[in-house]
């Protein structure tokens, strides 16, 4: 595992961790959705750079 990796999956997680405080409180559905994608984006990155597929 590199470092970009760890980190991708690192910030796709806080990210994912934003996506759930904002929907509790009720925020604009595009913050929401934008975070939502961003995190996902991140998580994959991080994962196929762990797996080798995308380096």
């Amino acid at each position: 595992m590199t470092g970009l990796s760890t980190i991708l999956i690192v910030v796709g997680l806080f990210l994912a961790g934003g996506v759930y405080s904002f929907s509790k409180q009720g925020m604009p559905k595009g913050v929401i959705v934008l975070l939502s994608l961003a995190s996902v984006m991140c998580l994959v990155a991080g994962v196929l750079r762990i797996q080798g597929i995308w380096d």
